[in-house]
């Protein structure tokens, strides 16, 4: 068993060391720092995320990806995911068959209706449209990746008429959903014989096998193919278990606190910290030995043909996480794949 093994990233806005929260650019500019490590190292990918709101740096993925390509050899360069809902399926394929050229190929997608809200009326899309809008731009996209003239009519999206997009792909551009767990998303996915990237930010990730089993069910079904499952989870690597969690706990409570008050949810406690990091809890927060072990419980669990670590919880300072990316590489990717290869 085989697996490839990635990094997820939003730009949280991280601290000073005066406690002070740095500027967007300073965040970037550290993100292209920690994109070029990860490639030293060995990860295989970084995904960057798509938000539209002060405590994420990252609002065009591809731009910061391109930067890392332009510094980088071997890496796989994805979002994480982005806004299809909210975007033009057209423009999308343009930036990401643009990346690719540029890359060598390197670039992939990881679309999603976005956990997040502020991409609608940023860009004048109705909320109430929120699942209907995902639908018929997955079409499109999904259209547009097999290339040549393509003619499609749309409600919601104005149709197309014997149009060819340029550039034009050289190769193939991978094309993952990202599902939160939904039957339906699951289907859907299906449908399009796309691979499915799991976000599974909490609680146990075995919850999530009924979906990869109705998933590989659907495609079979459906006959779209032989299908990839992914898993993209929060965490943070340090040298003991101890030191991660003392790095990422005070972060993580204010992170998810916000989170949580915008959504109804109760504050995270130290408690529910350290379940969420326990053994079978979807936070990777620990050792490379502890990280590893979780991961490749995963692997196996799931079946999984690649594992995101989403990193940086909140303010987490930029130096941790540059450590995380290096142990993460270093250790934690041999220690995956010599358990997962026995």
């Amino acid at each position: 068993m085989s697996i490839e093994l990635g990094i997820d990233h939003f730009g949280d806005v991280t601290e000073r060391p005066d406690g002070t929260l740095k500027h967007e650019g300073e965040v970037l500019r550290e993100l292209l720092e920690q994109g070029i490590l990860a490639d030293q190292v060995g990860i295989d990918l970084i995904g960057l995320g798509e938000h539209h709101r002060d405590d994420y740096a990252v609002s065009a993925p591809e731009v910061v990806l391109a930067a890392i390509a332009a510094r980088t050899e071997r890496i796989r360069l994805a979002s994480a995911v982005t806004v299809l809902s909210s975007d033009d399926p057209v423009r999308v394929f343009q930036r990401f068959s643009t990346l690719s050229a540029l890359s060598g190929g390197r670039a992939e997608v990881v679309v999603g209706r976005g956990s997040f809200t502020e991409s609608f009326p940023l860009f004048g899309y109705p909320l109430e449209q929120y699942e209907e809008l995902f639908e018929e731009k997955l079409d499109l996209f999904r259209r547009l990746l097999d290339g040549g003239t393509i003619s499609w009519t749309g409600r919601l999206r104005p149709s197309l008429q014997g149009q060819v997009v340029y550039p034009r792909l050289e190769g193939d551009l991978p094309t993952w959903v990202g599902v939160g767990g939904s039957p339906e998303s699951v289907i859907r996915t299906a449908r399009h014989g796309l691979p499915m990237m799991l976000a599974i930010i909490g609680g146990d990730p075995m919850h999530f096998r009924p979906y990869v089993e109705l998933y590989h069910r659907a495609l079979s079904e459906l006959g779209t193919g032989p299908g990839r499952v992914g898993q993209h989870s929060p965490g943070h690597i340090a040298d003991t278990d101890d030191e991660a969690k003392e790095q990422v706990w005070p972060h993580y409570r204010k992170y998810v606190g916000r989170i949580g008050r915008e959504r109804g949810w109760p504050p995270p406690t130290r408690e529910s910290f350290e379940n969420a990091a326990g053994p079978d809890g979807a936070l990777m927060v620990g050792s490379p030995e502890t990280v590893a072990s979780k991961i490749v419980r995963s692997a196996q669990g799931l079946g999984l043909d690649r594992f995101s670590l989403k990193l940086s919880q909140g303010a987490l300072p930029h130096e941790h996480t540059m450590r995380a990316i290096e142990l993460y590489g270093t250790r934690v990717a041999p220690l995956v794949r010599d358990a997962l290869a026995a």
